[in-house]
């Protein structure tokens, strides 16, 4: 039935506490950076950029374990801005601009997680798309 297989400790790899995303994350070191919310009605997403825009990390509802309705809560949304900012302690992150769009219920409480973890805010700016005309109205109906 199958080959067996044989395991020794001797040659194994002694593993440490931190995993493999922090310890390549560590290396770079970054002071400011700009924090990206996006919250919508059914969940929200946190980016975490330099000054240039170039991504160094994310997270949302849906990768924080939260399934379905409970994804547009604020109670997700902190979560996901406690874990992101957890992480960005680790590269030496101490000051941000935060941009947020969409109208989402999670938009103040990923902020809000954010921050209690000792992470600066500088500002606070809203790109929120907003149509100028909107959709046409139907047409007359012709009978």
């Amino acid at each position: 039935m199958g080959k067996k297989r044989i395991t020794t400790t001797e040659g194994a790899k002694s593993t440490d506490d931190k995993s493999k995303s922090q310890m390549v994350s560590s290396k770079k070191r970054v002071d400011a950076g700009i924090l990206h919310v996006q919250s919508t009605y059914n969940n929200t997403k946190v980016m975490l950029t330099d000054k240039s825009g170039n991504a160094l990390m994310w997270g949302s509802s849906g990768a924080a374990g939260f399934r379905g309705a409970k994804k547009g809560t604020p109670f997700a949304a902190a979560k996901v801005g406690e874990t992101l900012a957890l992480k960005a302690a680790n590269i030496g992150l101490k000051e941000v601009d935060v941009v947020v769009k969409g109208v989402g219920s999670g938009r103040e409480s990923a902020i809000r997680g954010f921050v209690s973890k000792g992470i600066m805010i500088t500002s606070i700016k809203d790109e929120t798309p907003i149509p100028f005309n909107g959709p046409q109205p139907k047409k007359p109906r012709r009978v």
